[in-house]
Order: C-alpha cells, then structure tokens, then sequence
C-alpha cells in the first residue's frame, strides 16, 4: 500500500509542476514579443514634456501632430482652468 501512495505523490508533484513551466515559458514569449514590438516601433526620440505657464506640452517624440485628429471645437479645457491653479493629478 505505501508504494502506491508513492507513486501517486510523484504524478501530483510533476503535475504540479506544468502549470508553473507553462506560465513561465508564456511569460517569456510575451516579453519577447514586447521587445520585438518596441524594437520596430522605430522611434529614437522619445520626447519631453515642458512645463509652460498655464499647460505642459509634449515635443518631439514618434507621433506627428498630423497624424492626429482634429480635437472638436469647443471643448477646450485651458479655457475652463482657472489661472494660478495645478490639478490634482499633476506630476512635475
């Protein structure tokens, strides 16, 4: 009987073992493929954000401002700042 327990301990514990080796083996695979991606990508500047008086702005960097579409008219949210004060979420 002990033999049989034994036996059946060491299946469990190489069955236990898959999921693990397949996690990891995946999680390579997809770190590769991420660097692969941003390899391609292309893009030597990656920009900088500079703070002006009331807004910050991204220059330089992959992504030209005509590949962009038009923002809709109306809807500026410079116009409803209000001078002198930072959002909550601002990050220097």
């Amino acid at each position: 009987m002990a033999r049989g327990n034994i036996g059946r301990v060491r299946a469990t514990r190489s069955a236990g073992l898959l999921p693990v080796v397949l996690a990891l083996t995946s999680a390579a695979l997809l770190t590769g493929a991420a660097v692969y991606t941003v390899d391609r990508a292309g893009c030597v500047d990656p920009g900088q954000y500079i703070r002006h008086d009331n807004h910050i702005e991204l220059v330089g960097g992959c992504v030209d401002g005509s590949e962009l579409p038009a923002a809709p008219q109306g809807t500026s949210h410079e116009a409803d700042a209000k001078p002198g004060v930072t959002p909550s979420n601002f990050r220097p």
